[in-house]
């Protein structure tokens, strides 16, 4: 059990050295391409929320 253990962390390990980091540049790029496109979308369907909801009020709920 324990060899397997110690294989699969040397295995990781090793894997993780032939992995290409970004660099800090990239990394920060894409960083502000995620917080961009996460803020579009929480405006878009805040926006389609806010249009469903007025539709609800008046034409389901009537008075």
């Amino acid at each position: 059990m324990f060899g397997r253990l110690k294989n699969y962390i040397i295995e990781a390990r090793h894997e993780l050295r032939n992995v290409q980091w970004p660099t800090r540049s990239e990394a920060t790029k894409l960083t502000i391409v995620v917080v961009g496109v996460s803020l579009g979308l929480a405006i878009f369907l805040g926006v389609f929320d806010t249009i469903f909801s007025y539709a609800i009020k008046v034409f389901v709920l009537k008075s």
